[in-house]
C-alpha cells in the first residue's frame, strides 16, 4: 500500500515560470504558466502531432511521472478492471426500435470496442449489418462513431464519426443495399443529421473556426462539400445552433441558443429549397422547444416546453402553426412551481412529460382529445428514468428506462391506451448482482442558509454507519444538469469494498427545480461549493463515513467543484479525482477566441464587460485561489485534444499546485494524448480509465 505521506518514486516534474501579465478593470493579473497554452492550438486539434514539442515533453514527464507514482496499484487497476469488464454483457444489444417496414438497433461483438449499427425486419427476421463500428475504428488511435441517422426510403444511412477526439466530425452516407459509402464526405460537422423528406438531401451544423457550431447546411447527394447551401448562419458568438426534427417528421427544427434564451427556426423537410421561417422572436431569458401535430385543436399546431411568462418550472402551451408568434401561445399545462416540467414527448394521440417534484422523476400521460392524465410512478426512495423517443408518430406504445442504484436498468415498452407495461430487456450483469445485496437511500443535508442538499448513497446491506466506511462522493452543480442515482456496474467495485458511494445533488443542477439551478450560477456559483462541503459534512455526522476518509470526485464543470473544494477545504477529504476539470475559470471567461467562451458567459458571467462578475470568478477560480497549504492527494485526468475543458487548464492548475502546496501528498495528473473530453473512445479503454480512478480512491483512503 502507498501511504499518502510516503515517498514518492522520483521528482515530480516542475514547469518553468513564464509570468504574463494582463491588466483587466486595472487589476494586474499574473500567469506564471500561460506558455502551456499552444498557440495553434486549434491546429493541434485537428492533428495533436503539431503540438509545440516543449508543451509535449511536459506532458509527457507528467505522464511519466503519474505511472511511476501510481505502480505500487497497477496490480489494483487490472483487477478493478477485470471486474468492471465482467460486469458487462459483452455481446449485448438495445431493443430493436421499428420504423415502417423495419427495426433498427445496435449491438456489440464480444470483445467488441466499438458498436455494430444493425436493422432487422419489423416483424423479426434475418439482421443486416449497416455499420461495423470494430472495423471502422481499425488501426486508429482514437475513434468515436457519431451519429447514424437513416433515409425515410431506407436505402441509406448518414452516419458521422471523430477520430482525433475534437469532436470535428466527417458525415458519410453509406448505401445500405450494398454496403458501399457513397462519394460524399462533409467535414467539420457537429455531427447531427436530418435528412429531406425525398432523401436527396440531409441538413447538419458545420463547426466553425473556433470550434463553434454557428451554421447549418444541406447537403445534396452527389455533389461536393463545397458547394453545400447555406441555410442559417448565426452571427452572435453568444449563441449555439443545434438541429433536430420534430416526431411528427413534417420539420427540421433549427435551435439557436444559450444557457438562457432561445429560438427556433422550422425547415419544411418536404421543401427543401424553402428558406426556414422562424416560430417566436428571441426573447432574453425566454426559451422554449417546438413540436408539431398536422391536427390538434383544430388544425395543424405547435407545442411549446417554455419557461415563457415567468414559468420558471416550465410549462407546455400551443399555437396553431399558422401563427406561432408569442402573443398567440396559449397553455396547456400550466406551470406549478416546485413541479420542473423536463421534456416533453408528442405522439398523434398522447402527450407524454416527464416531471420531477421533490428530487425525483416521473412520466405523465395526457389523452390529447379528452385531456385525461394519468401517472406512471415507482417506489424507491432514488431512481433515474428515461423516456426513449422511437421513430414513429403514429403509435400507442411508450418505451421507457427505469434503474435506481441498485437497479440495473430495464427497459419497458409500456401501452398507453390499456396502461399496461412489458418488459422487453433487464441489464445483465454475467458475473452476478443481487440487488437485495445493496441499499440506496436518499439523504438531506442541511446549509448555513437554510436549504437542504438531496444526497443519494449506494452501501451493500451489512454496512453499519460507524463512521469507519471510505466515501466516493460525486458532484457536479452546472448548466441544469441533474445527477441521476442510476445503475452503474463499475461503483460495485468500491461498494463491494466497504465504500459508500454518494452524490450530491447539489445547486447548479435542477434536482430541486428550475430554482436549484438558479442559485447555483453567476453570482451565486459559490452555493456549489459550500452544498457541496454540507453533503460532505452531513455524511461525516451522520456517520457514512469520516473527515479525511472522503475521495471527492468530479467532471468537467465538476472538475472545477472540485478545484474549488480543495481550495476551500482540503482537511475534510482523503482524496481529489479531477476528470478534464475547468479549473482556468477567469482566463477562459476572459478569452472570447475559445469555443465554448461567449456562449457560457450566462452560466458564469462575463468578466471582460461587468466588473462584479469578474471579481466573483477571480474569488473562486481554482486556479487563482491555489494557496501555501496542505492539500489532500489528488488525481487529474485530461485529453489532449479537448475542446470543452482545453487541456492546459488542468496543466496549468497543477503546475501551480506542484509550486504552493506544502503537503507530500500524491499529485498525479494523466493527459490522454490521443482523446479529447470524453476520455478513451473504446467501451473497454473508457473502463480503464475509471478503473484508474477507482484504485486511486482505495489507495487514499487505505481500503485496497
Amino acid at each position: 500500500m502507498l501511504e499518502r505521506a510516503a515517498p514518492l518514486p522520483q521528482p515530480a516534474p516542475q514547469a518553468a515560470k513564464r509570468p504574463v501579465t494582463a491588466t483587466r478593470h486595472g487589476i494586474a493579473l499574473v500567469d506564471d504558466y500561460h506558455w502551456l497554452k499552444a498557440p495553434n492550438w486549434q491546429e493541434v486539434m485537428r492533428n495533436p502531432a503539431t503540438l509545440d514539442p516543449a508543451i509535449r515533453d511536459y506532458l509527457e514527464a507528467e505522464n511519466s511521472y503519474a505511472e511511476a507514482a501510481l505502480a505500487p496499484v497497477k496490480g489494483l487497476v487490472e483487477t478493478l478492471f477485470a471486474e468492471m469488464r465482467g460486469r458487462i454483457k459483452e455481446d449485448d444489444s438495445t431493443v430493436p426500435d421499428p420504423d415502417g417496414p423495419h427495426a433498427y438497433y445496435v449491438r456489440y461483438r464480444e470483445g467488441g470496442q466499438h458498436p455494430l449499427v444493425c436493422r432487422q425486419p419489423r416483424a423479426g427476421g434475418p439482421e443486416s449489418l449497416l455499420l461495423d463500428g470494430d472495423a471502422l475504428a481499425a488501426g486508429k488511435p482514437f475513434f468515436h462513431l457519431g451519429e447514424a441517422r437513416h433515409s425515410p426510403d431506407h436505402r441509406y444511412l448518414a452516419w458521422s464519426a471523430d477520430e482525433t477526439g475534437s469532436e470535428f466530425h466527417t458525415i458519410r452516407v453509406r448505401d445500405v443495399e450494398n454496403g458501399v459509402d457513397l462519394a460524399d464526405v462533409v467535414p467539420d460537422a457537429a455531427g447531427a443529421v436530418v435528412w429531406t423528406a425525398d432523401a436527396h438531401a440531409f441538413y447538419y451544423v458545420r463547426l466553425d473556426a473556433h470550434h463553434r457550431p454557428s451554421r447549418v447546411y444541406r447537403h445534396r447527394l452527389g455533389s461536393p462539400a463545397e458547394q453545400d447551401a447555406l441555410v442559417y448562419e448565426e452571427a452572435n458568438a453568444q449563441f449555439f445552433v443545434s438541429l433536430g426534427e420534430t416526431r411528427s417528421r413534417r420539420f427540421a427544427k433549427i435551435s439557436v441558443h444559450d444557457h438562457e434564451t432561445s429560438e427556433t427556426w422550422l425547415v419544411d423537410l418536404a421543401a427543401p429549397a424553402a428558406a426556414p421561417a422562424p416560430v417566436a422572436a428571441r426573447e432574453n431569458r425566454v426559451q422554449y422547444d417546438v413540436e408539431h401535430h398536422p391536427d390538434l385543436f383544430g388544425g395543424p399546431a405547435l407545442l411549446f416546453r417554455t419557461n415563457a411568462d415567468g414559468a420558471e418550472d416550465f410549462k407546455i402551451a400551443w399555437a396553431p402553426l399558422a401563427a406561432p408568434a408569442r402573443e398567440n401561445w396559449r397553455d396547456l399545462i400550466p406551470h406549478r412551481p416546485g413541479v420542473y416540467l423536463l421534456g416533453m414527448m408528442l405522439l398523434r394521440d398522447w402527450l407524454v412529460r416527464m416531471e420531477r417534484e421533490d428530487g425525483l422523476p416521473r412520466i405523465v400521460v395526457r389523452k390529447l382529445d379528452s385531456g385525461e392524465e394519468h401517472i406512471i410512478a415507482f417506489a424507491e426512495e432514488a431512481y433515474a428514468l428515461g423516456m426513449d423517443a422511437g421513430y414513429e408518430f403514429v403509435t400507442d406504445r411508450l418505451r421507457f428506462s427505469y434503474s435506481s442504484m441498485t437497479t440495473p436498468a430495464e427497459i419497458w415498452d409500456y401501452d398507453l391506451a390499456a396502461r399496461t407495461r412489458v418488459l422487453r430487456k433487464r441489464q445483465e450483469v454475467p458475473s452476478g448482482h443481487d440487488p437485495a445485496d445493496y441499499v440506496t437511500r436518499r439523504l438531506h443535508a442541511p446549509t448555513a442558509d437554510g436549504e437542504t442538499v438531496p444526497i443519494s448513497i449506494l452501501h451493500r446491506k451489512d454496512l453499519a454507519p460507524d463512521g469507519s466506511a471510505p466515501c466516493l462522493l460525486y458532484g457536479y452543480g452546472a448548466y441544469g444538469h441533474a445527477m441521476p442515482a442510476a445503475f452503474n456496474t463499475g461503483r460495485l467495485s468500491l461498494v463491494d469494498r466497504g465504500f459508500v458511494y454518494a452524490i450530491a445533488h447539489v445547486r447548479g443542477g435542477t434536482e430541486k427545480g428550475w430554482r436549484w439551478y438558479r442559485e447555483g450560477k453567476l453570482a451565486r456559483k459559490t452555493n456549489t461549493f459550500v452544498d457541496f462541503i454540507a453533503a460532505a459534512e452531513h455524511l461525516v455526522a451522520r456517520r457514512w463515513t469520516a473527515r479525511g476518509r472522503i475521495v471527492a470526485h468530479g467532471g468537467s464543470a465538476g472538475g472545477m467543484l472540485m478545484g474549488a473544494v480543495a481550495n476551500m477545504r482540503p482537511d475534510l477529504f482523503g482524496g481529489i479525482i479531477a476528470e478534464v476539470p475547468f479549473v482556468d475559470v477567469l482566463n477562459t471567461m476572459l478569452d472570447d477566441t475559445l469555443p465554448l467562451t461567449p456562449p457560457e458567459r450566462p452560466e458564469w458571467g462575463d468578466p471582460v464587460a461587468d466588473r462584479a462578475a469578474f471579481e466573483t470568478i477571480r474569488a473562486y477560480s481554482p486556479y487563482e485561489n491555489v494557496r501555501p497549504q496542505d492539500y489532500p492527494a489528488i488525481l487529474v485526468l485530461a485529453g489532449l485534444t479537448d475542446p470543452r475543458v482545453t487541456y492546459w487548464e488542468p496543466a496549468k492548475w497543477v503546475a501551480r499546485l506542484r509550486s504552493l502546496k506544502t503537503d507530500r501528498n500524491l499529485l498525479a495528473f494523466r493527459t490522454n494524448m490521443e482523446a479529447g473530453h470524453g476520455g478513451a473512445a473504446g467501451r473497454f479503454d473508457r473502463l480503464k480509465e475509471v478503473a484508474l480512478a477507482y484504485a486511486f480512491a482505495l489507495m487514499v483512503t487505505n481500503a485496497a
